[in-house]
């Protein structure tokens, strides 16, 4: 534990460096979007927001005696979803971890 020589503990460099932690849903530990998980976020959070204010808008017109506020409940969960998703870079126009540019267009070859 402690050197004999200068009474000091060495050094753990496994334990000095940090843990790199994902920052958002979808996105992996190396810090790549994910492709796939980055997808299945946004999809979680679009209809997850859809489900609940759908379910708040429906309650809302129990009490009310309305028919229109459920439809306004799931436009606002669908924009909110997006906003999360987006505040939390799941859509970002980066490229993708696969590095496949196939939807740019067309490549600048010749035609041969």
């Amino acid at each position: 534990m402690f050197s004999r020589k200068d009474g000091r503990r060495p050094i753990n460099k496994a334990a000095a460096t940090p843990k790199t932690t994902a920052g958002a849903p979808g996105v992996s530990e190396n810090g790549r979007d994910g492709g796939y998980n980055a997808g299945i976020a946004v999809f979680s959070y679009i209809v997850g927001g859809i489900i609940v204010w759908s379910l708040i808008g429906w309650g809302l017109d129990n009490l009310w005696g309305t028919r229109w506020i459920v439809l306004a409940g799931a436009l606002l969960g669908a924009a909110g979803g997006f906003y999360l998703s987006h505040m939390h870079g799941l859509t970002s126009s980066a490229n993708s971890a696969g590095g496949d540019n196939a939807a740019r267009g067309p490549s600048s070859d010749e035609d041969q």
